[in-house]
């Protein structure tokens, strides 16, 4: 199984007197569904925001910044809802919910957490000590709105941390069996380590390895001048986007139709995240540039303790150099940033090139859970033996 990765992130006395202390202490918690076209004004998102800062495990493909492009791009007839639960009034909790009636290519009504292709991560957002509240009116929700949904699916779930033990102990200690199980657990490369980028990466490669890179670099070097750029700004954002969209699309996922550029929503989704997260000072490019041209880019957004490995791409016609194994080793310096603990890189498991470079692993699961009446959670119950084996005792 994968580390269990050091999520949680500190809060300052300043956040502490800020938000409720605990929700034993008995704010008066709600949870309701709006339509995410109404959830746009300057305080909603400045709540959004500050709820993104306090969570308990970060995301930042639910940020206000990500998720709303994205919604604009992808749902623009409404059908998906924010759930948000708060407290006294503060926003404390948020996840995108939808009704979908297809399930891994089965017509199946369900919930479920609203994701798309370019989404890695469906953790809602959630401030610490409020994770078992929001999972117990989630799932409350769910079971009063069920209508034709017959269970609830939750997609791209960390496997371990905050959210899954209190989701875990929310179904276990439900006063009325919850069945509920892991159909999808998956493994993707991660980096944990307090080693130092020259040590990590000497302890991740073999010494045929490196000195293949650095013979790679060598001959790179030969054919001009070889430089790195890093940018924790906004400085030529525009540019960059520009020529990441371009490199991608010239290279194996242009010729395949999923390089960004290929569909027009899922460019346009690509420039407004990045231009949102470096407003914001949560995000890191990458370049490796031959003769101030880009072989290699990479963007990462950081969501402090952790960071995304979002997206990289490289120049193809240099791929006997391996340029983007180069850029990734360059992305090792991440680990001198005293803020980040962790960094998912948000690849597939087995990824044929990180998989080798970074040795850790995170867990990323779905879970599917009964909701409704008695009749209801039987048929599920039957359903999702039949689907993994295993009677639906909880979730891994």
């Amino acid at each position: 199984m994968g580390q269990d990765l050091p999520i949680d992130r500190p809060q300052s006395a300043a956040t502490r007197a800020s938000a409720p202390a605990s929700a034993e202490n008995g704010p008066l918690i709600e949870l309701r569904a709006q339509d995410w076209r109404t959830f746009t004004d300057t305080e909603d998102i400045a709540a959004w925001d500050a709820l993104a800062k306090t969570a308990a495990e970060p995301n930042p493909f639910y940020e206000s910044w990500n998720l709303l492009p994205a919604l604009e791009e992808f749902d623009r007839s409404g059908l998906v809802e924010l759930w948000l639960l708060k407290a006294d009034g503060q926003l404390v909790g948020l996840v995108p919910m939808k009704r979908d009636f297809r399930y891994y290519g089965y017509s199946m009504p369900h919930w479920c957490n609203w994701t798309h292709a370019n989404c890695f991560l469906g953790a809602p957002l959630i401030v610490r000590g409020f994770e078992r509240v929001f999972w117990s009116h989630l799932l409350a929700r769910a079971d009063h709105h069920a209508g034709l949904s017959l269970f609830l699916h939750l997609a791209l779930m960390p496997g371990t941390g905050p959210l899954h033990l209190a989701l875990s102990a929310e179904i276990r200690q439900s006063e009325r069996a919850r069945p509920a199980a892991t159909v999808v657990c998956e493994e993707r490369a991660a980096l944990v380590s307090r080693a130092s980028p020259k040590a990590y990466f000497e302890e991740s490669l073999s010494t045929k390895k490196r000195k293949e890179l650095r013979r790679q670099q060598r001959r790179l070097e030969d054919e001009g001048d070889l430089t790195l750029k890093r940018l924790k700004t906004a400085e030529g954002l525009t540019h960059w986007i520009d020529n990441f969209l371009d490199l991608e699309h010239r290279g194996w996922k242009g010729k395949a139709g999923s390089a960004l550029a290929c569909d027009p929503r899922t460019a346009r989704l690509f420039t407004y995240a990045l231009e949102g997260a470096a407003r914001r000072g949560q995000l890191l490019r990458l370049s490796l540039l031959l003769d101030g041209k880009p072989i290699a880019m990479l963007a990462n957004f950081i969501c402090a303790p952790g960071a995304f490995s979002y997206k990289t791409t490289f120049d193809e016609d240099y791929s006997r150099f391996s340029p983007g194994v180069l850029l990734q080793r360059e992305n090792l310096d991440i680990l001198e940033d005293d803020t980040i603990a962790w960094v998912d890189s948000c690849a597939a498991q087995d990824h044929p090139m990180i998989d080798h470079f970074w040795r850790e692993r995170r867990i990323i699961a779905g879970h599917s859970i009964g909701i409704g009446g008695i009749v209801r959670r039987r048929v599920f119950s039957a359903a999702v033996q039949r689907e993994t084996g295993r009677p639906a005792k909880g979730i891994l």
